[in-house]
């Protein structure tokens, strides 16, 4: 009988660490949000980096939740050379579509970098941006903050990357633009002559 209760008090003993060790162990980190852009020109997957730049990232999110991206058009195209530049989208600062601005989140906050592919905000001081979006073509180190620069050195506010459907995102950036067309007087030689359409975006599984 002693010889059977000191068997079960030792496999209990031992059986402890264990259950220790599983009931210690740290949750996965949740994957952060991904996002499906149908348009005209196909169809991109966005990652959006809401670990790094939660701010920006929920600005972003806000308006795909909304809806308020179906229907809008890539109404900017920037080609200082070949596959290098951006394009640009949104809302175009319809005041029913617009959400307040946001905090400035720069680069040297968050850690993430202009490379080919990401999306960023474009802004006029730190602090206005809302419901407008660029994405690069090629990286593009000069939209980084750069302390090291006078005035205003921080840049956009970076927030995603084009994870798939980067054929399409050339399909939009190496589309014709007109070299007379202004949106309001602004960004002559920069609009497309036929924009491509933002059909919906979507939260999809990562």
């Amino acid at each position: 009988m002693m010889s059977r209760m000191l068997a079960w008090m030792m496999a209990v003993a031992l059986a402890l660490p264990a259950a220790a060790q599983t009931g210690s162990t740290p949750a996965a980190p949740a994957a952060n949000p991904r996002v499906a852009i149908e348009t005209s020109a196909g169809r991109m997957v966005v990652e959006v980096y809401l670990d790094k730049a939660p701010v920006s990232a929920r600005n972003f999110l806000r308006y795909v939740d909304a809806r308020r991206l179906d229907g809008v058009v890539f109404y900017r195209t920037v080609k200082p050379a070949e596959h290098f530049g951006f394009v640009q989208f949104g809302v175009q600062n319809a005041q029913t579509k617009m959400f307040p601005a946001i905090k400035h989140e720069p680069t040297s906050e968050t850690g993430i970098k202009h490379l080919d592919g990401t999306l960023s905000l474009p802004r006029l001081a730190p602090g206005t941006a809302r419901g407008e979006f660029t994405i690069m073509i090629g990286d593009q180190p000069s939209f980084d903050a750069d302390m090291s620069k006078p005035g205003d050195n921080l840049g956009y506010a970076a927030f995603g990357r084009v994870i798939e459907g980067q054929d399409a995102l050339l399909k939009i950036f190496d589309a014709p633009t007109s070299p007379t067309k202004t949106l309001m007087g602004s960004f002559k030689g920069e609009v497309p002559e036929a924009p491509v359409k933002i059909v919906s975006a979507r939260r999809i599984a990562s």
